[in-house]
């Protein structure tokens, strides 16, 4: 697991010990973000579920402004923090040990423009947040984009009032699905 691109690049990443994780693969990162783009650069970023902080670490390369990454896991905070400093991009992230869930009922600071969500797998967890983010008016931005990471076996439809899927992309058992705001009329 590496850095794809940016001030960053080439720089390998530690993976958390044990099989509680389940890191994005190259292939997928590197998908990910070239679907994104430029549009990274400047926004700020809430990354649940951070395991190693691949994906968090690799839109800091890439020009995002700053990244919350959220774990409960004291051996996953261990490991971003570890990435983080590694890569030398403390200095734009910051990282809380605390329920992914709990952090988004609590949150009371800047909107973010993208969330990236990608909990433990088959545990339905990925609704449970998308749905808590979706309720949030004060979470996101217009502009903003929520991205789900699951196994495509964990796939199902689900009900949101302020996101909609805009598109979705498969490699191998990653499954990333796409989310933007309804703007408002």
């Amino acid at each position: 697991m590496r850095v794809i691109a940016g001030s960053a690049r080439g720089h390998r990443l530690r993976s958390v010990r044990g099989k509680g994780t389940r890191p994005i693969t190259d292939r997928a990162k590197e998908a990910l973000f070239s679907i994104l783009g430029n549009w990274i650069e400047g926004r700020r970023v809430l990354d649940m579920f951070g395991g190693t902080g691949a994906v968090g670490i690799e839109a800091l390369s890439r020009g995002a402004e700053h990244v919350i990454f959220v774990d409960r896991s004291n051996a996953a905070v261990g490991t971003i923090l570890g990435n983080l400093s590694h890569c030398r991009l403390s200095d734009r992230a910051t990282v809380a040990r605390r329920d992914s869930f709990d952090f988004i009922d609590r949150y009371d600071g800047e909107p973010f423009e993208l969330v990236y969500i990608a909990p433990p797998q088959y545990r339905e967890m990925w609704r449970e947040a998308l749905l808590k983010v979706d309720s949030r008016r004060d979470l996101l931005v217009e502009e903003s984009v929520v991205i789900v990471q699951i196994h495509p076996r964990e796939e199902a439809p689900i009900g949101l009032d302020r996101l909609i899927e805009f598109d979705r992309r498969r490699y191998g058992s990653v499954l990333l699905v796409f989310y933007e705001v309804v703007a408002e009329e």
